[in-house]
């Protein structure tokens, strides 16, 4: 599987998705590091690369845009701040999630549990109700 690591996550991570066979790299490497997320998010559709960050607005971009990629995947703040913590969260989980993530999903991993959110996201589902 290709990654595309953003700013959010330490370069740790794309070090060692590279070290476990993955082609990874972090948004640093390409020199993305102050690029707007819709660049980063063209960059990882264009090299079929699923991104991975803890910034919560590439889902929001990516449902208000209905694209089917790239996959995202999501680290919430309780899943804890840790580059190893989180490595072997998502090496732990990437099995169950390969398939999502292939087909284009957000992925979201929180305290406990992973959300799948096949996309594209409807619209009307991404807009917040106003109840």
């Amino acid at each position: 599987m290709k990654f595309l690591v953003d700013n959010a996550l330490s370069p740790y991570i794309s070090e060692q998705l590279k070290a476990h066979g993955h082609d990874a790299v972090h948004v640093r490497d390409l020199h993305l590091q102050s690029a707007a997320d819709t660049v980063i998010i063209a960059r990882a559709a264009s090299e079929d690369r699923v991104l991975v960050s803890a910034d919560t607005d590439f889902g929001t971009l990516l449902a208000l845009a209905a694209d089917t990629k790239p996959s995202i995947i999501l680290f919430r703040r309780e899943t804890g701040r840790s580059p190893p913590m989180q490595l072997e969260l998502l090496l732990a989980n990437l099995p169950a999630i390969a398939g999502a993530a292939e087909e284009g999903s957000i992925i979201v991993f929180e305290e406990g549990r992973i959300r799948i959110r096949p996309l594209p996201i409807d619209r009307q589902s991404a807009q917040p109700n106003g109840d």
